[in-house]
């Protein structure tokens, strides 16, 4: 860890990918952290209970407001920025909270940086750069051109320029990622993974949108994490690290998957209708940030990590049951 970066503010720490990532902290640092988190639906405190309290402080608040967060940065060494609104099919029904969090919230969040002379790492998402043919070789590298597809993905375009902007403009000491999809424990149930997970172990049939060959990038969340911290320890300011675990596999490819895990047929899959906008493969090569900070993905196997998020899904019914029916029914109202 580096010696002059001992308190962590982590925005979005109660959400997924952020809770992972103060755990990782916690595992792996001596560092203090405090989390800035809304607390909207998709994030959770059961995520951060087990963590120790003379480490891990919740702070509940919204990082587009300027009075909370300022007093926040001006007492931590290091911004780790994950905060966002991040459904695509939120996005579609409703931008505006999109514009807000992801917009609003990154320049309150740099702006508060620039004041206090703070690191910032901006977490960001593989989905600015739009998507690839299915029989496309290439990958998302460094310099793919930005061409987002969703409300989401353009509001996570344009905080990752804000970042450069206040880099260029204004010496902020900052780096970003971009990752491709995350998977682990801690996810909402309306997400991909678990949503097929909590299917199945209801005994219902997974559902796949379209024709099921669009193409993901998958990362198990504790590489997303050491990836993060990687970064945040030896990463160049003003540099831009693609995240990614060479995990590419069709959502029908996933579904099956996870069928086999439970003994069920590969075919026993619902179709449903596809997503509006639907990007049809996102691809990562992450070469920079191995070869540049020697980082290596533990979950080299995607069925491996897989099976373990299977098992922390079964284990932990009581976190995501209450979250389920509200959810499926959103998604039978659109027909999903």
């Amino acid at each position: 860890m580096l010696a002059d970066v001992n308190r962590i503010l982590v925005t979005g720490g109660a959400g997924f990918i952020g809770s992972n990532f103060v755990h990782h902290l916690v595992a792996h640092t001596d560092a203090h952290v405090t989390v800035l988190d809304k607390l909207t639906y998709a994030a959770s405190e059961a995520s951060l209970a087990s963590l120790p309290t003379d480490r891990v402080e919740l702070v509940v608040g919204d990082i587009a407001d300027a009075e909370v967060v300022d007093p926040l940065v001006a007492g931590v060494d290091a911004v780790v920025h994950y905060a966002a609104e991040s459904h695509n099919d939120n996005s579609l029904s409703d931008p505006a909270p999109f514009i807000q969090t992801n917009i609003v919230g990154t320049f309150t969040l740099l702006e508060a940086a620039r004041t206090h002379d703070v690191r910032f790492h901006h977490v960001s998402t593989d989905e600015v750069y739009g998507d690839l043919d299915l029989d496309d070789p290439k990958r998302f590298t460094e310099d793919t051109p930005y061409q987002p597809s969703s409300p989401y993905s353009a509001s996570k375009a344009g905080s990752d320029h804000l970042v450069r902007a206040w880099v260029r403009s204004f010496g902020v000491r900052a780096t970003i990622s971009n990752c491709s999809n995350n998977y682990g424990p801690w996810q909402h149930v309306e997400k991909f993974i678990p949503r097929q997970i909590t299917e199945v172990i209801d005994g219902r049939r997974p559902r796949v949108y379209g024709d099921g060959l669009n193409v993901r990038d998958w990362i198990h969340t504790d590489d997303h994490s050491s990836a993060v911290l990687a970064i945040l320890e030896k990463g160049r300011i003003g540099e831009t690290y693609l995240i990614g675990a060479d995990g590419e596999r069709s959502n029908l490819d996933v579904v099956r998957a996870i069928l086999r895990h439970f003994g069920r047929p590969d075919d026993d899959i619902e179709w449903v209708k596809d997503r509006a906008g639907h990007d049809r493969r996102y691809a990562i090569e992450s070469g920079k940030l191995r070869h540049e900070l020697g980082w290596q993905p533990q979950f080299s196997d995607f069925d491996e990590g897989l099976a373990a998020t299977i098992e922390w899904y079964q284990a932990h019914q009581d976190w995501w049951r209450p979250l389920k029916a509200e959810t499926e029914a959103k998604y039978a109202a659109k027909g999903h």
